[in-house]
């Protein structure tokens, strides 16, 4: 029986679940297979510490050339995560002829137009299901089932940390400091949550949709990036008034000029909206094809069973192809190089959305007035509103939902009203979407 031979670089969590997968399901592989996966080498600057998994130390290495110059090894994982070293393992596993399976986002929306035409040229695969929404299989999905379809949006709860803050804030009513506290105390959360609660993650993980969509390059630094910190308990009380959840939502489109909205932010959806109910730690996506019309994914974003779960998928997929002889059957990007094209970014100020928008009041008559006169000059309208009685933190709280609007025209109108003493606080504004298709 033939017999694929695999090398890991990373023993931490996901790594570890990879060796379990392919140990406890060994003859279900084989099975589905119809050939041998060998873990032949695993490398990791700790090779000492206790895994819960049994790994035979002759193939353990603390020395990265142990696995990338063994000429036996045809697939590589790599699990370390981050830009470097993983770009430089990468790019010398591909030089050497091997093939790439990777759960590192931030590596491919950086460096993914470097590592794919590596690839390209010397004829090897690089896949990367786990690299977006973790167990879920939407790239594949993305680059076979739906690859008929021209897509019109997609959009996507992708990192399960956000999501989590956000559920416990609307099930709790607690505020964002506090549940972000706890859920680092219970491990849901990074010692330095930066990179998911502002969004960075999520921005990864969208340059890679957009791009398999609409097969256009869309540089990371250049897709709009918002966190959730300054979501307040009292902004999802009053989403739910309205009939809306909050949510961390990565938002593709293409208008009518070709033009592409890239953009991460915490959106408020109708509670009746497919990603509502897309809670706790899970992520869920939502695609629209020309033909397919709305499809919907959701499941376990992170964690090291599914994560292992889609890494072990791509190697399987990589190890069909080589039993075949097939290389490069399906494009990285779901469509082939000289196929991309470089489709421009529609500008934020030219969004155009329905705003909940929440101003912080003193209790005087004409503040109504004035803020209502102001939102009039740049042409927004007002759909529903909610003024409660009483003060908190010695203001009154004035909230609107809007019809459609410019992003510019929010922005610049409550710049002017934020200049008023009638206002005691920075107004806050979230972007509202029903329907994305």
């Amino acid at each position: 029986m033939k017999t694929f031979r695999v090398g890991l670089i990373g023993f931490g969590t996901i790594g570890t679940g990879v060796i379990k997968l392919l140990q406890q399901n060994q003859d279900l592989l084989v099975e589905r297979l119809g050939a041998q996966l060998e873990l032949a080498r695993v490398v990791d600057l700790d090779i000492s510490t206790d895994r819960g998994v049994t790994v035979a130390p002759a193939i353990l290495s603390t020395r990265i050339d142990d696995l990338l110059t063994d000429p036996g090894i045809d697939i590589v994982i790599e699990l370390i995560g981050g830009y470097e070293p993983a770009r430089t393992f990468v790019l010398r596993a591909i030089a050497s002829g091997k093939h790439v399976v990777t759960a590192n986002k931030a590596l491919l929306a950086v460096h993914g137009e470097e590592i794919f035409a590596a690839a390209a040229q010397h004829g090897v695969d690089v896949m990367y299901e786990a690299a977006v929404g973790g167990g879920i299989p939407v790239i594949s999905a993305i680059k076979e089932n739906l690859c008929a379809n021209r897509f019109r949006s997609l959009c996507g709860i992708l990192n399960g940390t956000c999501n989590y803050i956000l559920t416990r804030m609307t099930n709790e009513g607690a505020e964002f400091s506090a549940v972000l506290k706890d859920a680092q105390a219970h491990g849901y959360a990074e010692a330095d949550p930066t990179f998911d609660i502002e969004g960075v993650d999520t921005a990864h993980k969208l340059a890679l949709l957009l791009s398999l969509c609409f097969g256009t390059r869309v540089p990371f630094k250049e897709i709009f990036t918002e966190g959730i910190s300054q979501i307040s308990a009292l902004d999802i009380q009053f989403a739910r008034q309205f009939g809306f959840k909050i949510k961390l939502l990565a938002v593709g489109k293409i208008d009518a000029d070709g033009r592409i909205e890239a953009r991460v932010h915490p959106t408020m959806i109708p509670l009746n909206h497919p990603l509502a109910d897309v809670d706790g730690v899970f992520n869920g996506i939502r695609l629209v094809g020309d033909f397919s019309g709305p499809v919907m994914f959701s499941g376990r974003g992170a964690g090291m069973e599914a994560t292992a779960s889609a890494v072990l998928g791509d190697v399987m997929a990589i190890a069909r192809n080589l039993r075949v002889g097939a290389v490069q059957r399906t494009p990285a990007l779901g469509v082939n190089a000289t196929a991309l094209r470089d489709l421009p970014l529609k500008p934020m100020d030219e969004i155009i959305s329905e705003y909940y928008l929440r101003f912080a009041a003193t209790d005087q008559a004409g503040v109504l007035a004035h803020i209502s006169g102001v939102l009039g000059h740049f042409n927004i309208s007002i759909a529903a509103m909610i003024q409660p009685e009483r003060q908190i933190g010695g203001a009154v709280p004035i909230v609107f939902v809007t019809h459609e609007a410019r992003e510019a025209d929010i922005r610049g109108a409550l710049a002017q009203i934020d200049t008023s003493p009638m206002i005691r606080d920075v107004s806050r504004f979230v972007r509202i979407e029903r329907d994305l298709s």
